[in-house]
């Protein structure tokens, strides 16, 4: 009789993971201010107030907020100086965003491998990849954990070169006890569904650079200036802006994050700690540097030769039949179809193939380690995370369920793994 779920075995749970984003009051009565207001777009007080208390949540002097996070980042790319046929380095793990917007801001995106250990961009890379038209740096804080700004401001600086921030998943994380965005010359924010907070749509910008905070405004807002008139002009901008129903969602949440972060935190240490005492699954290491951690992404590494060298896709497809919601993650970014790119659309990419290119860390951890949880995952109970870790322990035990018959071999429980037995 089979005991994995796949095999027709019962699952370790049936019980939903929290739904996110999650429905609370707040929203609704910020919401009825909106619609009492009649202000819904352009000088709504709500989106200015929401810029302010957001500027004020990262640490930063001015906040802008914007219509998502992708125009976000080619705001900040031009606002930065960023010029056609420029070249912005970035890493290859991460959402597709960070790369189209270098793209869309008529730039080269240069990818640096990553860093095995934590996933973000490898900053012992950097200096090879600089040439005389890097024109920007774009770390971007993996599942919410800061890139290792120490290393990367100071080749930054070396190289007279801003450094932008891509904080999509990193809301109030922290480096050095610093809120990220504004530690570097500007930072770019999502409020997309799935982000630790969400307006289902909507970015923020955020610097301590006065000139930069004020180019921004201009690449979001039309062109406008902020001390010009409603019809001038004066740079190729668009209309990035926030609506007023989305500042409101988001400023009901400053009321919830801090305690959303505070159980996100216990529950990752808590599983950091539990899955370390199993064999073949590794949390991502965190950076000294880090003093918080947004956890938008749970991220553990999958060692196949703990389980008998069986695929991750197999093993990702038992723990979902167990009814753990975890997932394989990221794809190259160079693999993606939209880089086999046509040099008369994109003529300042001409004579660069990205079909060819090839980073060994970044392609293991897409290939064969990374395993996702959801931040959602982790507003659960420890008792939802000891879920996690029986499944894990259960699809090691009947591993040779998932195995081959002719190379199956029964997997032998060592002392801490036969404890999780009497729970199974």
């Amino acid at each position: 009789m089979p005991h994995l779920a796949l095999n027709g075995g019962s699952p370790t749970r049936t019980k939903p993971f929290p739904k996110w984003p999650m429905l609370r009051n707040e929203q609704m009565t910020t919401l009825q201010s909106v619609w009492e207001s009649g202000v819904w777009g352009i000088r709504s007080p709500h989106v200015a107030e929401f810029e302010k208390r957001f500027a004020e949540f990262q640490q930063a002097k001015y906040g802008l907020a914007s219509a998502n996070g992708t125009v976000g980042l080619w705001v900040a790319l031009k606002a930065c100086g960023v010029k056609a046929g420029d070249e912005v380095i970035i890493p290859p793990y991460t959402f597709i965003a960070t790369a189209s917007a270098v793209l869309m801001a008529n730039a080269v995106p240069v990818f640096v491998d990553i860093d095995p250990n934590t996933y973000n961009l490898d900053a012992t890379q950097l200096e090879a990849a600089i040439t005389s038209r890097t024109a920007a740096i774009m770390p971007v804080h993996i599942a919410g954990q800061p890139a290792d700004l120490d290393a990367i401001l100071a080749i930054a600086a070396q190289n007279g070169l801003p450094v932008i921030e891509d904080a999509a998943q990193a809301h109030g994380s922290e480096w050095r006890g610093r809120r990220v965005g504004a530690i570097g010359d500007v930072g770019v924010f999502s409020f997309q569904s799935s982000k630790n907070m969400s307006a289902g749509e909507g970015g923020a910008i955020v610097s301590n650079s006065k000139e930069i905070f004020e180019r921004c405004f201009s690449y979001n807002n039309c062109g406008r200036v902020l001390e010009g008139g409603w019809y001038e002009h004066r740079v190729l901008g668009s209309n990035h802006r926030m609506a007023a129903w989305s500042a409101a969602i988001l400023l009901s949440q400053f009321a919830t994050i801090a305690n959303d972060m505070e159980l996100r935190d216990r529950n990752a240490s808590y599983l950091d700690q539990r899955l370390c005492e199993l064999p073949g699954t590794r949390p991502l290491t965190v950076y000294p540097g880090v003093t918080r951690h947004s956890r938008h992404l749970y991220i553990m590494r999958y060692e196949a030769e703990a389980f008998d060298n069986l695929p991750r896709e197999k093993f990702l497809e038992a723990l979902q039949a167990e009814g753990i919601p975890a997932y394989k993650g990221y794809t190259p970014l160079y693999r993606e179809k939209m880089f086999a790119l046509d040099p008369r659309e994109y003529p300042w990419i001409e004579g660069r193939n990205y079909n060819e290119l090839t980073l060994p860390v970044c392609e293991q951890a897409c290939d064969e380690e990374a395993v996702w949880l959801a931040q959602s995952v982790l507003l659960g109970t420890e008792s939802d995370m000891e879920d996690i870790v029986h499944a894990i322990a259960k699809i090691q035990k009947h591993l040779h369920e998932l195995l081959p018959r002719d190379i199956a071999i029964p997997l032998e429980l060592g002392a801490e793994e036969a404890t999780l037995e009497t729970n199974l």
